[in-house]
């Protein structure tokens, strides 16, 4: 590209729409007069299945808004929707659809703003205020110069805090025995809607994250190339990379991989990619870790125009560099060349992994038990935080040789396996074809008689998997980080139709599932398992609500919580919650 044409890129920030690629702000509309309760995902359905639109996005400008954004892969079938929407009656609310107007590229847009300020005030930004050390830091581990103890105390407060701000809703929307109920909680409770149990949390605080994805990119003043973290955030108005050298969360061989990678990379002609003008190589490094020094490293790059026979000499380039390079130092004990292109305009993403040296998997250890580990296979970023979390859900579930766990979306089928010991049977699902190899894999290691696992998508294998079952209870478990996790309101639509005489116990933090959760009737308890429990909120006040017309089912309440920190010197937390039916909790509390 042009000095010039660059230029004219970087102040226009609409001309990320003359890419080829694919973006949702090419084609999207407004969609106006949308009823006052519905769901995204039912009126996705009404687009995709019912009038068959192959919407790609659907997105509200801000929360409870009573109009939607709705994206498109083409023109063509932009201006089918706005024939077909415009008029059409919904819930009994006549719809109407415009073409909308595209957002600006947040990027260029804040570096326009910061240009006028500078212009107007005639001062340069002050970048001195902060080292890059500590910008890094404050992006990645903002706890970090706090004591653990105050860290876990924090965490601790913040978890109160929010069961009391969804205690205080679920009382506004309640009534009748519900409402005395909680009431009686939150008076037993000190404004809790139950019983929150200590912090739970490991004694190894420091380097304790087993998978990393670095971005690879630009220091911030000097031009050179830097693996690590981004130093703010593109809408920021900042590509610019920092160092991981100072995060204590970090393993040093995660550091050491890249250290040796910065020096590989500069030894090419290929640069960092470019996320303002998609131009460039290097995109990003993955490096994953185990207990039993296992190393993976997956180096990821857009080709760009690279030929195939360029793209083979690189990849004998790695593994001449970690095989007896320089890259020796780093002990890589497997290591891949995974391609990333962009999003194409017709929706494909692809992501080639392709082995270079070493094994194709590694190994790692939870709870007694041996776990093979594909690049793209899912597994706790905390190995000894996973122990702590599942011993909890473990406790909180409570099942015994007549419960059968129904593991959805399984991964390398760690939960399921975490389980096994402690029920009659477990049934791993999951649409990604070399996790299930590798869970397969995992119950030969372990000498495990119970367990089998079964690839495909959920929506279409869950019913028949379902009928394998042979114990009375069932324990249903979804992990939603998982790869393949689609259309949960079908799933658990099927789930429900083969419950109607068994009792089942959930772990699913996903909104579009829950309702569907209240309707099965024999569903008498739920673990729910948080992330970002304030997200949460919603979730659990609609499955305390009331029964009405729009949610159907006795209504679910909380009885006990705990909170499990996987990410010391961050601000993340888990939280796991036993939820049952009213009238369960209410005799429980009676009988106590």
């Amino acid at each position: 590209m042009a000095s010039n044409e660059s230029t004219e890129v970087e102040k226009n920030p609409y001309a990320y729409l003359e890419r080829a690629d694919f973006t949702s702000e090419k084609y999207k509309i407004e969609v106006h007069g949308l009823p006052k309760y519905y769901g995204i995902g039912e009126f996705k359905k009404l687009l995709n299945e019912k009038l068959d639109l192959q919407s790609c996005k659907i997105k509200p400008p801000k929360r409870s808004s009573g109009w939607l954004y709705v994206s498109f892969r083409n023109e063509e079938s932009r201006q089918k929707a706005i024939e077909t929407l415009n008029g059409i009656l919904w819930k009994n609310y006549k719809l109407s659809a415009q073409i909308a107007k595209p957002a600006p590229d947040p990027f260029i847009k804040k570096k326009l703003e910061e240009e006028n300020a500078r212009k107007r005030l005639k001062v340069e930004e002050d970048d001195q205020s902060i080292s890059i050390e500590d910008k890094v830091k404050l992006t990645t581990i903002p706890l970090w110069n706090m004591p653990y103890p105050s860290q876990l105390e924090l965490k601790q407060k913040e978890m109160s805090s929010i069961l009391t701000t969804i205690c205080k809703q679920m009382l506004k929307e309640s009534k009748g025995d519900l409402l005395d109920w909680l009431n009686c909680q939150k008076n037993k409770y000190q404004g809790l809607p139950c019983e929150l149990l200590p912090i739970l949390s490991i004694d190894t605080i420091k380097e304790y994250r087993n998978k990393c994805e670095f971005t690879v990119g630009k220091s911030d003043k000097e031009d050179k190339i830097v693996i690590g973290f981004r130093l703010s955030t593109y809408a920021s108005g900042s590509t610019a990379v920092g160092p991981i050298d100072n995060l204590c969360h970090i393993p040093n061989k995660m550091k050491i991989v890249v250290k040796v990678l910065e020096e590989f990379m500069k030894s090419t002609e290929l640069t960092p990619f470019d996320p303002v003008d998609y131009s460039g190589y290097w995109r990003q490094v993955t490096v994953r870790t185990t207990l039993s020094d296992h190393l993976m490293v997956i180096v990821g790059i857009h080709p760009q125009d690279l030929t195939s026979e360029k793209l083979d000499e690189l990849k004998l380039q790695l593994k001449t560099f970690f095989e007896i390079g320089k890259g020796v130092q780093a002990r890589v004990t497997s290591l891949y060349l995974q391609i990333m292109k962009i999003k194409s305009i017709d929706g494909k993403d692809e992501e080639n992994f392709h082995h270079i040296s070493g094994t194709k998997y590694i190994e790692e250890k939870l709870l007694d038990m041996k776990f093979r580990i594909s690049p793209q296979a899912f597994f706790q970023v905390n190995t000894l935080g996973a122990q702590v979390l599942y011993k909890a859900a473990i406790d909180l579930a409570k099942p015994n040789v007549d419960t059968a766990l129904l593991d959805i979306c399984c991964g390398t089928g760690t939960i399921g396996l975490a389980f096994s010991k402690y029920c009659g049977e477990v049934f791993g699902l999951e649409m990604i074809e070399d996790a299930i190899k590798d869970a397969k894999e995992n119950v030969i290691a372990n000498k495990i008689s119970n367990c089998e696992f079964f690839v495909g998508k959920a929506e279409d294998i869950l019913s028949p998997v379902i009928r394998r079952t042979t114990k009375p209870d069932i324990i249903a478990i979804v992990d939603p980080p998982r790869a393949g996790l689609r259309k949960i309101n079908t799933i658990f639509l099927k789930l429900a139709h083969f419950v109607l005489k068994t009792q089942i116990i959930i772990f699913i933090p996903d909104q579009r599932a829950l309702l569907t959760i209240r309707k099965a009737k024999k569903l008498s308890r739920l673990i729910y398992i948080s992330c970002d429990p304030r997200a949460a909120m919603r979730n659990l006040i609609d499955l305390a609500r009331p029964i009405s017309k729009q949610y159907v089912g006795e209504p679910m309440v909380p009885v006990k919580a705990v909170a499990v920190d996987m990410f010391p010197y961050t601000k993340h937390c888990e939280l796991v919650l036993c939820l049952e039916r009213l009238s369960v909790a209410t005799k429980a509390r009676d009988s106590t």
